[in-house]
């Protein structure tokens, strides 16, 4: 049996973890470049500590993103991927000249609770840097 943490709140205590994958809306290699992926991790890391969501782990690929994440039950899954879809977009297109105007990341996305499974997931993001050709072939609807 995996240790999972639980979270106190004013009135609950919770565990609500998410695996959330996402991609840029023109595909190619588009998130490669070394200053892009850290940033894009910095970004993270701010609003997780502004909204207050744990990132267990990620993987920021050339072509999509990885979280497991857990958000408090305060926050939907669809809203907490808004904010971190829209801040870090309007943030590196401000700060970085290398995407076009208009939309970064594509308007959909994929999410699952993490629960049973949370040992897969947890080598499946820790094993991406390995699988990028063949990343969609996992059949993760996206």
């Amino acid at each position: 049996m995996m240790y999972r943490r639980l979270y106190q709140g004013a009135h609950c205590t919770w565990h609500c973890q998410y695996h959330i994958v996402w991609c840029p809306k023109y595909r190619g290699k588009v998130l490669g470049d070394l200053f892009i992926k850290q940033t894009l991790k910095r970004i993270f890391k701010q609003i997780a500590r502004w909204k207050g969501f744990f990132i267990h782990q990620w993987h920021v690929g050339d072509e999509h993103i990885h979280l497991s994440i857990s958000i408090p039950p305060a926050y939907s899954a669809a809203y907490a991927i808004g904010i971190l879809k829209g801040k870090s977009s309007t943030w590196l297109k401000k700060h970085t000249k290398k995407f076009p105007t208009g939309t970064l990341w594509a308007r959909g996305y994929f999410v699952s609770t993490v629960g049973v499974n949370e040992h897969v997931i947890t080598n499946y993001i820790q094993n991406q840097q390995g699988r990028q050709s063949d990343l969609l072939q996992t059949k993760l609807p996206l």
